[in-house]
C-alpha cells in the first residue's frame, strides 16, 4: 500500500530524537525523507549505545528509518548550494539546531523560503525561538525538569522522579508532524508554504497545563501523588497479595461496583466516598480501607472479578511482560526492519486498517550521496 504522503519530498536536518522522529513518522506514512548529516560521524544518535544493531545504536535505528542520508558540511557555501538544490522541489523541512546556527549558516527560513515559496519550513528549538533561554542546549531530562513535569513525578517523600521515555522529544516531534500537515492542507489553498515552530519546552509545558492553571487559580502548588492521581479515586497502584494492579474507578458508578466487588458495598453510600470529589478529599481513609482487602488475593482473582463487573483494572506489566501479551501481537504493532531484520514499535495509526511498514532499513552515514546529490548536480547543470 503506498502511504498517504506518498510524493512528498522532506529534508531532514536534525540529530538526537525530536527531529528525527518527526522525519520517522513522515517517512513511514510514504513521504521521501533526505536526512542530511555532518561528514564527520553523522547524527550522533548513531553512537548513543549500547546496544548497537549493524553498527548504529538501537536509538538511532529506532528513529531513522525510511530515510535516506546525505552528507553535507552546512558551513561550506558549496555544500550550502547543494542543500538549496535539493530545497527547491522539497516540500518539508525539518530542522533541529541549536539556535543561532541556521542563520549564521545561511539556511534560515527566509533564505530557503525564498529559494521555495511552496516550502514548509519546520523548526524544533529546544527553548524556543524567543527569550533568555531561546539558546540553551535542550535535552529530555532538562525540559522534563525545567518545564515542571519532572516535580510531580514519583513518591511524595521521594526526590523528583525522571518519566524514562523522553516524553517531550516524542511529543513535540508529533507537535511538528501536525504543524507540517496543516500547512499541507493550507498549502493547496494559497499555494505558499509556512514557517512552523516547536520547541521542547512548550511541549513540556503543555504536559502539566492542568496543574499551572490549577495553580494560577488558587496559589495551591501541586504536590506529587505517587502511583496515584491527584483528583480521581481509587485511580492508582494497588498491592494484591502477588503483584500490583491498577485500578481506575473514575465515576461513581465504577466505585459502586468496585466497592461491591471487593465485598464492601457500604463503602459507595458512605457520605465520605459517595461522589467523585468526596472519595478525592478523603482519599487516605478510602485507600486505607481498600488495601488490605485488595492484599488478601491474588493479582489475577482481582482481574477476573473486576474485569467481569465492568471495573476498568490493569495489571502493571514490566516489558518483557508487555512483548508476550496477546494484545501486542493482535495489534500488529511490530515491524521488521528490511535487511536487518530489527523489531520495531511501528506507528500507533492505521490507514484503511492497515499499519504501515518501514520500506527502507535505517541508512548508512552518507549510503545515499551518490543517488541524491550526483542527480542533483546533474540536473542543475
Amino acid at each position: 500500500m503506498a502511504g498517504p504522503l506518498a510524493g512528498i519530498k522532506v529534508i531532514e536536518i536534525a540529530q538526537a530524537i525530536a527531529g528525527p522522529m518527526a522525519g520517522m513518522i513522515l517517512g513511514d506514512m510514504g513521504a521521501d525523507v533526505i536526512k542530511v548529516e555532518k561528514h564527520d560521524g553523522g547524527d550522533d544518535a548513531r553512537h548513543w549505545g549500547p546496544p548497537f544493531v549493524d553498527g548504529d545504536s538501537l536509538l538511532f535505528h529506532t528513529y531513522n528509518r525510511n530515510k535516506r542520508s546525505v552528507t553535507l558540511d552546512i558551513k561550506n557555501p558549496a555544500d550550502v548550494a547543494r542543500l538549496k538544490e535539493l530545497v527547491k522541489d522539497a516540500d518539508i523541512l525539518i530542522q533541529n539546531l541549536r539556535s543561532g546556527v541556521v542563520a549564521s549558516c545561511g539556511i534560515g527560513p527566509d533564505v530557503l523560503c525564498a529559494v521555495n515559496p511552496r516550502l514548509i519550513y519546520c523548526s524544533v528549538w529546544a527553548f524556543g525561538k524567543t527569550g533568555p533561554l531561546s539558546r540553551e542546549p535542550g535535552f529530555d531530562p532538562l525540559l522534563q525538569a525545567y518545564g515542571g513535569v519532572m516535580s510531580l513525578t514519583g513518591q511524595p517523600d521521594h526526590p523528583p522522579t525522571f518519566c524514562a521515555p523522553p516524553i517531550n522529544d516524542r511529543a513535540t516531534a508529533q507537535w511538528c508532524v501536525i504543524g507540517a500537515l496543516a500547512a499541507l492542507q493550507q498549502r493547496h489553498v494559497t499555494g505558499k508554504g509556512c514557517v512552523i515552530d516547536t520547541s521542547l519546552f512548550d511541549t513540556a509545558v503543555g504536559w502539566v497545563d492542568m496543574s499551572l492553571s490549577g495553580y494560577l487559580l488558587d496559589g495551591e502548588a501541586p504536590v506529587r501523588h505517587g502511583t496515584a492521581s491527584g483528583t480521581l479515586a481509587p485511580y492508582q497502584v494497588f498491592e494484591t497479595a502477588d503483584r500490583p494492579i491498577v485500578i481506575a474507578a473514575g465515576n461513581d458508578r465504577l466505585f459502586a461496583r468496585c466497592a461491591e466487588v471487593l465485598g464492601h458495598p457500604e463503602w459507595s453510600s458512605d457520605e465520605r466516598f459517595a461522589r467523585v470529589r468526596d472519595r478525592q478529599a478523603h482519599r487516605p481513609a478510602l485507600i486505607a480501607l481498600m488495601q488490605p482487602v485488595l492484599q488478601t488475593r491474588t493479582a489475577g482473582a482481582w482481574l477476573t472479578a473486576l474485569k467481569s463487573a465492568g471495573v476498568p483494572v490493569s495489571p502493571v506489566n514490566d516489558i518483557p511482560e508487555l512483548a508476550a501479551t496477546e494484545q501486542l501481537a493482535a495489534a500488529d504493532l511490530l515491524r521488521d526492519m528490511p535487511e536487518t531484520g530489527l523489531k520495531v514499535a511501528g506507528l500507533p495509526i492505521l490507514f484503511d486498517g492497515e499499519r504501515p511498514h518501514p520500506e527502507l532499513n535505517t541508512p548508512k552515514l552518507g549510503a545515499h550521496n551518490d543517488e541524491v546529490l550526483t542527480a542533483r548536480v546533474d540536473a542543475a547543470e
